[in-house]
């Protein structure tokens, strides 16, 4: 949970591994944890943490730029794989502790199970409703007051930070904790939570500069960062006013002295990304200047032979070595420049419809998984040096946990339902996120060999023949019935104007590649709104031509989604792919959901046996 709170606004996972391992790390150790097994942990959360949307290390802000779409879509698009990232985490930490006979802290008051359910749904709902009335109540003071609403936002959080402050001076200090010493009990959160809740304001300053006032996301940044150093200076003298002790020109002194040292450390992790930053930029510019980026192309369709799986494979071993070494947003710059193209190009020649948002996402992952593979995983060296674990050992096993986030990129090429794409009513998102949560779940279980109990090879087996049924339940159907059905190009204009706004057209062209060879692709063309099949075409970047023979593009617009798919002035429509009328894919996941509940009663019933032996061999 730390790793992906700081996730959230750090660039690099480095960074985050060192900012949240240095007290995340020893804290498994006293738990029981290896020294191996707690750096590869923190190591996999810590890159986890920069795939944690709003900002994902700042490539959230890229990503739009890239595809094309609103900040607010890429969000939504990457927060149900973060999701599943981090809920696979949280499994493969529960199973390290069974394998290890762990058990769970004593919190300083004893709770029921139905109490602590109902603590976590309230604190859940609550969580909810704040963050409801926060955007809502913000949006209406900015729709009231307009350009004075900023000063009101501005003595709302002073008044609140004083308050906070005066809050917590009326309680004291918490102990200093032994590091040394073995954890036995879990710190009351209350009392924890307290004494730091003024560095949430910082947070929401940047949440009104992002989404209410639209500044730039450096901007932004830099009012977030000047009301932390506000924060850092004045706590402490605030805090001796409210106890009413002296010396509060030494505390104040202390608060400059923490303002210093924080500036220092920000300013040696920035050097790291600043050159990490410029090597990236060099690379961009001898991409663009070469031409290396079409041949890059050229060798991935030969050494593949046109096999779109061979083609992902190839991008994402490559994509893991371009990222070597890189923060977030250099890793993704480059292999966004570099290798998106090829599977928006690849794809497209091979009859496979893939958003763009998707091969961004897909490119994204793969050049974060650099930090966790060996031999350079830099994340795994962090977190070996804070645990004092030998580097390549925790980064093959951080490597092993990370499987899990390899996976999610191959599956959201061919289900973009994991992206939140083409999902219309809340029956559809429950199914998407429950199938997903299951196959996560099952796929993690096959991969660490454990599920209740220790798994036999037919578990295994069938744990990832359930895995991908959940995961890709359409792949049955395709052998069955085809998904699509190819009509006449002259009548996109009366497709366009039957398809709803929001909704996707795919579209099959006849275009010229790098080379200027004749090649076909199929396209997919987000319709916007408008009146017409034409105003609708037109919102998604394209004019047509259907006075003639043929079906012409006539105009594209420039950053458009057709012209980021390669469609160009002169090119020829061909077909519209139209969805075929057949039998939801979902019913080939009840076949997977019968499987993993007879692999869970086959373990719950040896790990019964196995109670029951173990006491009467004592």
């Amino acid at each position: 949970v730390a790793a992906g709170m700081t996730g959230m606004i750090s660039g690099s996972s480095i960074a985050n591994v060192v900012t949240t391992g240095t007290f995340t790390i020893p804290l498994m150790k006293r738990v029981g944890y290896s020294p191996v097994k707690a750096g590869a942990i923190e190591c996999a959360a810590g890159v986890n943490g920069q795939l944690m949307p709003p900002v994902m290390g700042a490539a959230a802000f890229l990503i739009a730029e890239y595809v094309g779409i609103s900040y607010a879509e890429v969000v939504k698009h990457a927060f149900l794989p973060a999701l599943l990232t981090y809920g696979s985490l949280f499994y493969i930490v529960d199973i390290e502790a069974m394998k290890l006979g762990l058990k769970g802290l004593q919190g300083p008051r004893r709770r029921t199970l139905a109490q602590s359910a109902l603590r976590t749904v309230m604190a859940i709902c609550g969580f909810i409703v704040l963050s409801g009335l926060v955007y809502y109540g913000i949006g209406w003071i900015k729709d009231v007051f307009g350009s004075a609403a900023k000063w009101i936002v501005a003595a709302a959080i002073a008044v609140a930070y004083v308050g906070l402050v005066a809050h917590r001076a009326r309680h004291p200090d918490l102990p200093q904790d032994d590091p040394e010493k073995a954890l036995v009990e879990v710190p009351d959160f209350g009392a924890t939570a307290r004494t730091g809740l003024h560095f949430l304001l910082p947070v929401i300053v940047l949440i009104w500069c992002l989404m209410v006032e639209q500044l730039s996301p450096g901007l932004s940044a830099l009012w977030g960062t000047a009301t932390l150093m506000l924060l850092v200076v004045t706590q402490r003298p605030l805090t001796a006013f409210f106890r009413g002790r002296a010396g509060l020109a030494v505390e104040a002194r202390a608060g400059v002295a923490d303002l210093v040292e924080g500036l220092g450390a920000a300013a040696r992790n920035m050097t790291a990304v600043g050159i990490a930053t410029a090597t990236a930029g060099i690379i961009v510019g001898t991409v663009l200047l070469t031409g290396i980026g079409l041949v890059m192309t050229e060798v991935v369709e030969f050494v593949s032979g046109g096999n779109l799986t061979v083609i992902l494979l190839l991008t994402a071993v490559i994509c893991i070595v371009l990222g070597m070494g890189m923060p977030t947003t250099a890793s993704y710059v480059v292999v966004a420049t570099l290798m998106a193209p090829v599977i928006v190009n690849l794809a497209a020649q091979g009859g496979l419809v893939v958003p763009l948002v998707a091969v961004h996402m897909f490119v994204f992952y793969f050049g974060l998984m650099a930090d966790v593979t060996p031999p350079v995983g830099l994340a795994a060296y962090a977190a070996a040096a804070i645990s004092g674990a030998d580097p390549v050992k925790t980064g093959f096993q951080g490597f092993r946990y990370e499987i899990r986030t390899g996976l999610l990129p191959f599956i959201f090429i061919f289900n973009n339902g994991l992206l939140m794409i083409d999902i219309h009513g809340p029956v559809q998102l429950v199914l998407v996120i429950v199938s997903a949560a299951l196959a996560m779940m099952a796929f993690v279980a096959a991969t660490q060999g454990w599920f209740l109990v220790r798994n036999r090879w037919y578990e295994t087996a069938g744990l990832l023949l359930a895995c991908f049924m959940l995961f890709r339940p359409g792949f049955w159907l395709d052998l069955i019935a085809e998904p699509y059905v190819e009509r006449p190009a002259d009548r996109i204009i009366a497709e366009a104007d039957a398809t709803p706004a929001g909704h996707a057209l795919r579209v099959r062209f006849e275009t010229m590649d790098a080379a200027g060879d004749t090649v076909e692709k199929l396209v997919r063309l987000d319709l916007g709104d408008g009146a017409t099949g034409v105003d609708r075409l037109r919102s998604a970047g394209i004019e047509l031509d259907t006075s003639g023979g043929d079906v012409m593009v006539t105009n594209v617009r420039l950053g458009s989604q057709a012209a980021k798919y390669g469609i160009a002035p002169g090119d020829t429509v061909l077909s519209i792919a139209t969805p075929v009328d057949r039998p939801a894919a979902q019913w080939f996941m009840l076949p997977a959901v019968a499987i993993l509940g007879g692999i869970f009663l086959l373990q719950r019933t040896r790990r019964r046996i196995q109670h029951r032996v173990v006491p009467s061999l004592a």
